[in-house]
């Protein structure tokens, strides 16, 4: 008989890829969503990544604020992975609409795997946990790295350290024989299978439909979400894995131009639409007064960083794709699903 597993927010872009390497292992699946009337939408997205679960997978409702569910949802499971978590499309009115839910959302979901007698648990976290706050510095970034509160973050950085750390705190004191991994991947890309993706994925898809007129000076880290799916499922059996975290990043972090550089020499005319000239900051800065969206990048502009997957693959045998792969598989997907303007 294969573990049962539960995912978290299995109605969101990692979450869903989750189940379906889960189920492609021959785990039973749970998962999950805030209301049973997404059960539908769920099934349809693996169906589109090539999926028909049957009854292998049951669903749960269960919100990260509140109580209910989650002892029903974790009992029997040998294993949880905890995807779900709160990502606004722009930034809240004040920070602890999103920190709140996160901390507490994290810690309920572990006291309800301590209580079921769960063997293991694998928390996604952020590279927003580890790389903010700091100086520019040339020296990629590792799992030894945290995210410096004292700096001014926004809310989303701050909610994914203060969930982590609270994650780490747990176990420390009151996790008994629950065993925590957590994983810190970078902006996630790859395979769309519905309209429900994460927000890197709207880079992408700005870029094709030229909702922007160049691209910000942003450099950051790309990594393809059956990469970050992989690497849960690694995490989440190899005892090497237990109390240690796991930067997911494909390879060395991307400027923007060099991402719409990729669609525009791989795809051709598909891609026509794509601009590669630089937006110059004061102009960015500007498009901020009008869309939500851009002020969550302010505080990146014309900032170099970069992370390491060294641990990743020494330690679990991880071996992501490549950025390209991960960028391309993100635009024919939207491509195929006909997610992007005609």
């Amino acid at each position: 008989m294969m573990s049962t597993v539960l995912v978290t927010g299995g109605s969101g872009f990692v979450g869903c890829h989750c189940i379906l390497q889960l189920l492609a292992a021959g785990y039973e699946v749970r998962t999950t969503v805030r209301n049973l009337k997404r059960e539908a939408d769920v099934r349809a997205m693996l169906k589109t990544g090539g999926t028909e679960p049957g009854d292998r997978l049951s669903f749960f409702a269960a919100d990260l604020e509140k109580d209910a569910g989650w002892p029903e949802a974790v009992a029997g499971c040998e294993y949880v992975l905890h995807v779900a978590s709160p990502l606004p499309p722009n930034e809240p009115k004040h920070e602890d609409e999103l920190i709140v839910p996160a901390r507490k959302g994290s810690l309920r979901v572990l006291r309800a795997a301590r209580d079921a007698g769960v063997k293991r648990v694998v928390l996604t976290s952020s590279f927003a946990a580890i790389g903010y706050g700091h100086e520019v510095q040339k020296t990629p970034f590792n799992e030894k790295d945290w995210t410096n509160l004292n700096a001014d973050l926004v809310a989303y950085v701050k909610s994914k350290v203060l969930a982590e750390r609270a994650a780490w705190d747990f176990i420390a004191k009151d996790g008994d024989k629950l065993e925590l991994s957590v994983i810190n991947p970078v902006a996630v890309f790859g395979p769309v299978l519905g309209p429900d993706y994460s927000a890197s994925i709207l880079l992408v898809q700005r870029l094709m439909d030229r909702a922007m007129p160049g691209c910000p000076r942003l450099c950051f880290g790309l990594v393809d979400v059956r990469d970050v799916a992989d690497l849960h499922i690694r995490a989440m059996t190899n005892p090497a894995a237990n109390g240690e975290r796991f930067l997911a990043v494909a390879g060395d972090f991307m400027w923007m131009a060099d991402i719409a550089k990729v669609l525009k020499d791989r795809l051709g005319q598909s891609a026509k639409r794509v601009p590669t000239g630089q937006l110059p900051n004061w102009m960015v800065r500007l498009a901020a007064f009008r869309d939500p969206a851009i002020r969550l990048i302010l505080p990146d502009l014309g900032k170099y960083k970069n992370g390491t997957n060294e641990k990743a693959k020494r330690v679990l045998g991880w071996a992501p794709r490549s950025n390209e792969e991960a960028v391309l598989a993100t635009a024919e997907s939207l491509m195929r699903l006909g997610l992007l303007k005609a």
